[in-house]
């Protein structure tokens, strides 16, 4: 074997959060150097927060994604109402799970047939996979058709809903919309469930890892809170996450990575189904028990499986909530502010999301914290990138290196932008 020494600088990666760089260099067939950054600008959406009244806090953090601002909007007021000490009833917890269930599903279905499969069968972009297998890709554009549906359904609108407030919701949905969403949630659920075969038919790599799984648990699949468990064995409360959960900056990257106890941890799809898959009853235990072998799952590649598996879970529970749906006599609780401080969660498409407040007696937000999915992830993305290359094997060529390295950080999914085919690599060989 001739043995190569290769240097690839990625110095911007286009459709990226922020802006993306990879640096890799091989000596000797072995990996010197591997440095995988996100260059993220400053947002300042925790000071833009400062000085600005509780009540406005969720409409302006659904404004930091575009894909996920449920997320952000729940998280917030599960921290905003832990520090006013209020309890929104569970008419309007169940709400708020049906909406999220809406995010899961159109962020999982675009992320699945657009952004990850075409790498798995020889396709360059989603349009090209839509022309070799056009049932399926036109299948799942339907799925994510419908998680807008039951976005639009709670929050008005399914970009950047407008529908949460802190205590509950501006508006609660009438019976004949609930009716008409409930009968296309019945008919599509069988292409879901096909879907979900079609995506456990897809030849992946093989490539084993030990990580630590984050995600939040619960007596049913959490989604919009519960309690946070790790698979070494953590069970923790909002208020006790940064007694094991820390932020650093790495020196070649401007934004902040996460580590749990001083080490990198996985949060997303992957990690909720390696721990909470228990919790499956009915048609989704019976549907995961299909898929039971591979999980849990030390291959993180498997994470496709996770969020096919997860969009059936999401409609059988939004049908479960519909089914079930009553007008309320009020579409959220008195809401009284009070001086202090509250932490909350919730598990975004990508995974956990964590904010924290301080607020003064008129509500007045005087400090907040956010950490993301796509900040947790960083260093776990790295750490793979790493020792999934060894495994891949460093004598392959520069096209199949890139390749694998664009496969690994889809994975991981961590933002609509950066989840396509975007390295575009200068190679230098000494």
């Amino acid at each position: 074997m001739t043995e190569r020494n290769i240097s690839i600088k990625v110095p911007i990666l286009a459709r990226v959060e922020g802006e993306g760089a990879l640096h890799l260099e091989i000596r000797d067939n072995q990996i010197e150097r591997l440095q995988f950054s996100i260059y993220e600008p400053p947002r300042f959406f925790e000071k833009f927060l400062e000085g600005r009244s509780y009540t406005e806090i969720p409409d302006i953090v659904a404004r930091i994604c575009g894909i996920c601002p449920v997320a952000y909007q729940v998280s917030a007021v599960n921290a905003i109402e832990s520090a006013f000490d209020i309890d929104a009833g569970p008419w309007v917890r169940q709400m708020r799970r049906l909406l999220y269930l809406g995010e899961w599903i159109e962020s999982h279905a675009l992320h699945i047939h657009l952004l990850a499969a075409p790498d798995f069968f020889g396709c360059d972009s989603g349009i090209a996979l839509a022309k070799a297998h056009p049932h399926e890709v036109k299948r799942g554009l339907q799925l994510q058709g419908l998680g807008n549906e039951l976005l639009r359904l709670m929050g008005g609108r399914s970009v950047h809903p407008i529908g949460v407030r802190v205590g509950g919701f501006h508006k609660a949905p009438d019976l004949m919309a609930v009716e008409r969403l409930l009968d296309k949630l019945h008919q599509v659920l069988p292409e879901a469930e096909a879907m979900v075969d079609w995506v456990a038919m897809i030849d992946l790599p093989e490539v084993r890892q030990d990580f630590q799984s984050v995600a939040l648990s619960a007596n049913d699949y959490a989604i919009e809170n519960g309690q946070l468990k790790t698979s070494s064995g953590l069970l923790l409360t909002p208020e006790q996450y940064e007694q094991h959960f820390s932020e650093m900056h790495a020196p070649h990257s401007t934004a902040l990575w996460s580590l749990c106890d001083g080490k990198p941890y996985l949060v997303g799809p992957l990690a909720r189904m390696n721990l909470n898959h228990s919790t499956l009853h009915g048609a989704d235990a019976h549907q995961f028990s299909r898929y039971a072998g591979r999980f849990p799952s030390l291959n993180m590649f498997d994470s496709m499986l996770a969020r096919a598996l997860e969009i059936c879970f999401a409609l059988r529970e939004a049908i479960r909530i519909l089914e079930q749906y009553r007008m309320p006599v009020a579409s959220c609780v008195d809401v009284e502010a009070k001086e202090g401080h509250g932490a909350g969660w919730s598990e975004a498409p990508r995974g956990l999301l964590w904010h924290r407040y301080q607020l003064d007696e008129s509500g007045i937000v005087r400090a907040a914290k956010i950490v993301p999915p796509t900040s947790q992830n960083q260093a776990r993305i790295e750490e793979d990138l790493h020792q999934s290359l060894q495994l891949f094997g460093l004598d392959r060529s520069e096209d199949e290196l890139r390749l694998h390295c664009e496969k690994v950080v889809r994975n991981y999914d961590p933002c609509i932008s950066c989840a396509t085919h975007f390295l575009k690599l200068t190679t230098v060989r000494s």
